[in-house]
């Protein structure tokens, strides 16, 4: 019988379940299955009840919440009138990623499972609940799982006999290829941009709104060892609008020198122009590349180069190699008996795609040039808290690594290198709504724990709330000292000389042992109890998602106990409901 065409559908927020969903389809050609790979919301969904095999690959963001571009599929699939037969003629299977540091590990996954189940639909395999955590990541769950996925769809579709399956070491082709011009047409800087300063609509990723740039300010003191930017951006025009808790998203640019780099390991002329043309039906091009387009615009508006690469780069790599010693790396590297390996070698050091690159010289001087969408991703917005009307605190990510180089954020150190005192800078960005919203109701009080740059959703909040004459606001804020990183020290305490504002701070190394929020929203358990249990306020957290929420989750379970009487399951349901019902929200990234 003649092959079914395979779905793979996904809901991606960092490209994690994107990149997977590729994999999974590059695995289904080779198999000689038809294979779509799509966003959720950008699938008919209405078409689903006539497909025969789909893959559904979801993200777990924020707290058990779906990924951005999922969100309409996510809302339809679980209306109450969708009749239980819906999916009858459906085989499906369900793979999710997720952290187990957070409490909802994997819920979108788990969640979508049942749910296509009491649609009628008929699971192949059980969900695939790949874990950030562990310490080769999700691949640990996600290879094993795929290894079945396949027995099970070859068993209903086998391959046919006189094609075979295609070897892994045979590149597939490309998904596009690169038409160079003869001679470099004049491309004006707006569409070298892909964004206008007079958008046709709300600026978008596809369409961005080039914001000037006000002022760009270092906020933390000059011996302290983090460089923290307030920047402020000049919207007036852009149609932009949002509110306290939203966030400002900024497609950030490769270095010039980075740049370079890429296309002399490459071989590559910067200055060469192309056209892109599509190789498969129905993929269409980049939204944000211009037509026609230089080799420079490309490597330093769109390829992610300054990324760590995922197992699927040396997948590709290996299969382009004309090296054999490098090829045979490669290789080993993309096995998953090579996980180890590429964890000591990629994953721990941070290093980047252009410096696998540049080990990898004689592999890296025979790429051809249309390969290069598949093998790079692209560069993706990088989301910061709004602090204001547009202004936004900016930590710039800096560390060493065993590689012994210093290690920078594409976005934060290109945003901290921009001067507008030098001239005019204008930075590509649009807005989207965040994971956190107020309580309408004056009289509700807001707890909010903001550690570090995490209090910069709260300045929004508290500002906007003291105009409407709100005043049941309680900010727990902490850093290393008052007078090194202690953001918006001078506000917080006039707005709290006003009574607009209840501070607690926490300056961790100012006494021989260290205190933390979670230290002193112990010490103030009567006060917090009192606030959520009795005057039904809102609890709000955000900040780096490492170690911090756990233990301000569990310093309030201590709260529950001591003050609350409970015993330890239900302070631990105690605060379960209080997420469930929204009194409880956090915003964290890593």
């Amino acid at each position: 019988m003649p092959s079914p065409g395979l779905l793979v559908l996904f809901g991606s927020q960092t490209g994690t379940a994107q990149d997977v969903s590729e994999r999974l389809g590059r695995e289904a050609r080779r198999r000689r299955l038809e294979c779509r790979v799509q966003a959720l919301d950008s699938y008919s969904v209405v078409n689903l009840i006539r497909e025969p095999l789909v893959i559904f690959v979801c993200a777990t963001a924020g707290q058990g919440d779906p990924p951005d571009n999922m969100k309409n599929f996510w809302r339809f699939i679980f209306r109450k009138n969708l009749p239980p037969t819906s999916l009858c003629q459906t085989d499906f299977a369900v793979l999710g990623l997720g952290d187990s540091s957070y409490a909802k590990f994997n819920f979108v996954a788990k969640k979508l499972h049942r749910r296509l189940l009491q649609l009628g639909g008929r699971a192949l395999l059980p969900v695939c609940l790949g874990n950030d955590q562990h310490e080769l990541g999700p691949d640990a769950a996600i290879d094993p799982w795929l290894h079945d996925l396949w027995e099970k769809v070859l068993a209903l579709y086998p391959v046919p006999l006189d094609l075979g399956v295609i070897p892994a070491g045979v590149p597939l082709p490309p998904k596009f290829t690169l038409h160079f011009l003869p001679e470099a047409p004049r491309i004006c800087s707006e569409e070298q941009h892909g964004a206008s300063t007079d958008p046709p609509g709300p600026p978008s990723e596809q369409q961005p709104f080039l914001a000037p740039m006000v002022t760009n300010q270092r906020v933390t003191g000059p011996s302290h060892f983090q460089d923290v930017r307030l920047i402020e951006f000049d919207i007036t025009g852009s149609g932009l609008s949002f509110a306290a808790g939203d966030v400002v998203l900024i497609l950030p640019e490769n270095p010039a020198s980075h740049t370079q780099q890429f296309c002399q390991v490459l071989g590559l002329d910067p200055d060469q122009t192309f056209t892109l043309l599509p190789q498969e039906p129905g993929v269409p091009c980049p939204a944000r590349l211009p037509q026609p387009c230089s080799v420079r615009h490309l490597v330093s508006h769109y390829l992610d180069i300054a990324s760590v690469p995922r197992r699927s780069f040396f997948e590709l790599l290996a299969c382009l190699s004309p090296h054999e010693l490098e090829r045979e790396k490669l290789l080993y590297f993309s096995s998953p008996q090579g996980q180890e390996e590429l964890y000591a070698y990629c994953i721990r050091p941070r290093r980047t795609i252009l410096e696998v690159l540049c080990d990898f010289p004689h592999t890296a001087g025979a790429i051809p040039a249309d390969y290069l969408l598949d093998l790079i991703p692209p560069i993706r917005p990088r989301a910061f808290s709004i602090a204001s009307s547009l202004l936004i605190l900016v930590a710039v990510v800096q560390y060493r690594t065993r590689l012994k180089e210093h290690r920078r954020g594409l976005c934060s150190s290109w945003l901290a290198s921009l001067d507008p005192g030098q001239g005019p800078v204008q930075v590509p960005l649009w807005v989207r709504p965040g994971g956190l919203t107020f309580p309408e109701t004056p009289d509700t009080p807001v707890i909010m724990v903001g550690p570090g740059t995490g209090v910069a959703p709260f300045r929004a909040a508290v500002q906007e709330r003291v105009a409407q004459g709100r005043n049941g606001n309680f900010l727990f804020f902490g850093c290393r000292s008052r007078h090194q990183d202690f953001y918006w020290g001078a506000e917080w305490l006039d707005l709290e000389k006003r009574g607009c504002l209840t501070l607690f701070t926490a300056f961790s190394r100012e006494q021989e042992q260290k205190v933390y929020v979670q230290h002193r929203l112990r010490e103030l358990g009567p006060l917090v109890w009192e606030l959520l249990d009795r005057r039904g306020a809102y609890f709000y957290l955000a900040g780096n998602a490492k170690c911090m929420p756990a233990d301000v989750s569990e310093a309030l379970t201590s709260v529950f106990r001591e003050e609350g009487g409970l015993s330890s399951p239900d302070a631990a349901a105690y605060l379960a409901r209080l997420q469930r019902t929204l009194r409880f929200q956090s915003e964290t990234w890593a």
